[in-house]
């Protein structure tokens, strides 16, 4: 059975697998080799500490590598750490990826089933057949399900990418009727694509970092770039329809100091940006709230991002739009 790292306490006896986050050689005072590790799974992280048979746990198995490790939890400088006795390493096969990193707290093949509905209310011939070319893509559409949506600020868990891409996609659904003269088909296309580069941009196989082209190019680019691969299978694909889904890309993150190429021009641009933007910030402190506001406390601890802190009422309780108005109010959209 799989034991959290926030679960350990001391003087515990420890089975279970971990993640191998850091591993590297020490020495002692009396000058004897051991080895220093850094263990993680998705509770988070704790030192080990390998003391005998070094040389040969030490071939044994490999940073970023997943481990059944077997030792005892002790203190050290007021902290804890194992003393590991036993060290092997373990297949992927072998292992629940969800135990190692965040993942979503909702079905991931739900969402994509919705997602999926949605896209087919789509009537442009041109949009529908390009959304078609990624339904049928399985390597796009297994990265996609698992990518996250960032490193740390909103989403940043497995299936993060999904649960944003739908959030906003529902967000124009609900948002866009309130106002005339927008192309439906276009925002939910350019909702769907807008950050699908990050499928390439982040690395979530064994931590989340980004990616040599992430970090290189970033996901704008390499959205444009996947979708431009898309739309070339498509040779009668309109050049002007092709140059707006392409502007939403480059224009979603609204602002040049925010690291668009290009400031939203269209009406169904500035409202992508706008709802993204709210997604990815509401989530982004929903899940900041969750985890720092102290027990007992109406305040969260300080936010670098935001640059604040986050009050949380304790005597309000929170509500939800009635079921009946919220159909309503699709309905007349």
């Amino acid at each position: 059975m799989k034991i959290y790292i926030n679960e350990i306490k001391e003087n515990d006896h420890v089975d279970s697998l971990f993640l191998v986050k850091e591993k590297s050689s020490a020495v002692t005072k009396t000058g004897s080799t051991y080895l220093k590790l850094k263990l993680v799974d998705r509770s988070g992280e704790i030192e080990g500490r390998i003391w005998t048979s070094v040389e040969n746990f030490a071939e044994s198995f490999e940073k970023d590598g997943f481990v059944h490790v077997m030792g005892k939890a002790v203190s050290f400088q007021e902290r804890l750490q194992l003393n590991i006795t036993s060290i092997e390493s373990m297949g992927e096969e072998e292992i629940l990826f969800s135990d190692f990193f965040p993942m979503t707290e909702k079905n991931i093949d739900e969402m994509f089933q919705s997602l999926l509905e949605i896209s087919r209310q789509i009537k442009n011939p041109h949009l529908a057949r390009l959304l078609q070319l990624f339904w049928e893509d399985e390597s796009f559409i297994k990265l996609f399900k698992m990518a996250p949506a960032s490193k740390w600020l909103h989403h940043n868990y497995l299936g993060g990418l999904l649960e944003h891409t739908l959030s906003l996609v529902q967000l124009a659904l609900k948002n866009a009727g309130h106002y005339h003269g927008l192309n439906m088909d276009l925002l939910l296309t350019a909702s769907i694509f807008h950050d699908l580069g990050k499928v390439d941009e982040l690395s979530y196989h064994r931590s989340f970092d980004y990616s040599d082209e992430g970090r290189l190019l970033g996901h704008i680019v390499l959205g444009i770039e996947r979708v431009d691969e898309k739309i070339r299978q498509l040779p009668d694909f309109p050049k002007d329809l092709s140059t707006l889904l392409k502007h939403f890309l480059l224009s979603h993150h609204g602002q040049y100091n925010w690291g668009s190429p290009k400031r939203p021009m269209t009406l169904e641009a500035v409202m992508l940006h706008f709802l993204d933007d709210m997604d990815a910030k509401i989530n982004g402190i929903q899940k900041f709230i969750k985890k720092e506001v102290p027990e007992g406390s109406r305040w969260s601890a300080y936010h670098r991002m935001f640059e604040q802190y986050f009050y949380v009422p304790t005597l309000l309780e929170q509500t939800e739009l009635p079921d009946k108005i919220e159909k309503e109010a699709l309905e007349d959209e």
